[in-house]
């Protein structure tokens, strides 16, 4: 059961809150707002509950204290308040991601309770730099797909002397390529798979991407030439003549490397099933690491039937 913190000094106030939210989540009462972080270290809430007799400076600095923390920072703060100016005062409209005017419902509260929650896991979930699905979705997905016995097919990708490129170029330009190729995996699947596609980010220059098994081919083919007219673009004029760029390995060799390229490996259950995500995920690896044995964009598709 979800743990939503409640923190009023007010006990009919507190009484109310428990009473409307008992049927769905547990509820743990705080009278101050500075034993805040103490609590957090020792249980997590899923949500915090400030009501207006609390909100103050003190309630504000230790609120946006908890919002800029990196262990607390994704903690949704709800408020329950008389009028929306006490919010403004201190400042607390910043932080705070929803609130609650009394009197209020309690079915009412409760619903407000979960979207407050709902958007903060999806938030969560997002990577930041492309705002597509991370891997908690992705897993979620795969298996959906899986247990609704859906016949599709799982590509994962990444970028080819991605790092050496960040080396040179730096973080900023890496993550304009990265951004592009999220951009453009999405608009191609679009086009292509628009009924069956889905696309997440796994973090850094991986992604995945799902579409049906009989697009599969035609997606990867499309984005591989779109990928490899693009890129060019983003690299200084001499080593896009040159076609390559300078850099050090990982052996701290300095080395000669190509310009950015795509390998793409594809698991599908067309010819035989998956029966959980990690049998999926590991086929789609196995073709991953095969792809990047050749030169160039390469997708590698599984054709095994048995």
């Amino acid at each position: 059961m979800k743990t939503i913190l409640l923190i009023s000094n007010d006990s009919t106030m507190r009484m109310k809150i428990a009473d409307s939210l008992m049927d769905r989540y547990g509820t743990v009462s705080l009278d101050r707002v500075n034993h805040l972080f103490d609590f957090c270290f020792t249980t997590t809430p899923d949500l915090i509950v400030l009501s207006a007799d609390v909100i103050s400076e003190d309630a504000a600095k230790i609120t946006s204290a908890i919002k800029s923390d990196p262990l607390f920072g994704h903690l949704p703060v709800m408020a329950v308040i008389d009028d929306t100016e006490v919010l403004k005062e201190f400042h607390l409209d910043t932080v705070i991601d929803d609130y609650i005017k009394t009197p209020f419902d309690s079915s009412d509260l409760a619903f407000r309770i979960d979207l407050c929650i709902t958007r903060a896991k999806k938030a969560l979930e997002i990577n930041p730099l492309t705002m597509l699905p991370g891997n908690v979705t992705i897993i979620k997905e795969i298996q959906r797909r899986i247990d609704s016995n859906s016949v599709f097919a799982l590509a994962y990708t990444d970028i080819d002397y991605f790092k050496p490129f960040n080396d040179s170029y730096g973080f900023s330009r890496g993550d304009e390529v990265i951004r592009m190729t999220g951009r453009l995996i999405t608009n191609i699947i679009k086009i292509l798979s628009p009924a069956d596609g889905f696309v997440g980010h796994i973090g850094g220059d991986d992604f995945v991407f799902i579409v049906s098994a009989d697009s599969a081919e035609a997606v990867c083919k499309e984005l591989m030439a779109n990928f490899d007219d693009i890129i060019p673009s983003f690299y200084d004029s001499g080593d896009r003549e040159r076609g390559f760029i300078e850099s050090i390995d990982r052996e701290g060799n300095k080395k000669r490397f190509p310009l950015l390229t795509l390998s793409i490996g594809v698991a599908h259950n067309k010819y035989r099933g998956f029966s959980h995500y990690g049998q999926a995920s590991e086929i789609a690896t196995e073709m991953k690491r095969y792809a990047k044995k050749f030169k160039g964009s390469c997708y590698k598709m599984d054709r095994r039937k048995s």
